[in-house]
């Protein structure tokens, strides 16, 4: 997702990225990162550096914060984030524009945020994750591309995509004076016959 138009931005397809953790997520936010080196990718780490930094600067919501601001003013592509849940960390980095974020527990959840949801930051939780798993999370989530592959029904991509872009487009002030009723973009997509879906979860 490339919501700020920056020429400069370090993207995923040049193997770059921004990743912050508080004191809870670091030893995950270690042994992904530490993969992720060994293959290739330049990280630019705005949280926790070592296991006995706790200063009330890396507190989990202002670490969200400062990484949530590299994807609003287009510096980077996309984010990785970790606290002890994941979740107090998502909400600071939500709080910034343009995030569209995932707190994130499986690999499946990986994939699909990204083919599915195209988010821009993926959180996790260092209490519930083991260290391999956390890998192959963010392998699922920076080898796929919006829309690569994960469709579960023919019109899957324009169907997600209206999402994302009525969302980006969201003003709450203008949602509020309408009565909190959406002005739709001026397309439309037809909505799934779910039980007529590639969806494994519909199989009997």
């Amino acid at each position: 997702m490339k919501i700020v138009n920056n020429p400069n931005m370090k993207t995923i397809k040049d193997k770059k990225l921004v990743v912050g953790a508080d004191f809870a997520g670091y030893p995950l936010k270690e042994a992904v990162c530490k993969h992720l080196r060994e293959r290739g990718w330049e990280i630019e780490d705005l949280g926790v550096k070592h296991e006995n930094d706790n200063t009330p600067e890396n507190m989990f919501h202002r670490v969200g914060l400062r990484v949530g601001a590299k994807i609003s003013e287009g510096e980077y592509e996309r984010a990785l984030i970790f606290c002890g849940t994941g979740m107090g960390i998502h909400i600071a980095a939500s709080k910034c524009p343009h995030v569209h974020a995932a707190v994130v527990e499986s690999v499946a959840a990986g994939l699909r945020c990204i083919t599915g949801n195209n988010c821009n930051v993926l959180s996790m939780g260092g209490f519930y994750i083991a260290h391999q798993m956390g890998i192959d999370i963010a392998e699922a989530y920076l080898s796929n591309d919006f829309g690569s592959g994960y469709e579960w029904w023919p019109n899957f991509l324009e169907f997600h995509k209206l999402a994302v872009d009525e969302l980006e487009a969201f003003d709450y002030e203008k949602f509020k004076a309408n009565g909190f009723k959406m002005d739709y973009i001026t397309y439309e997509v037809p909505l799934p016959d779910v039980m007529n879906t590639h969806n494994p979860a519909y199989k009997a």
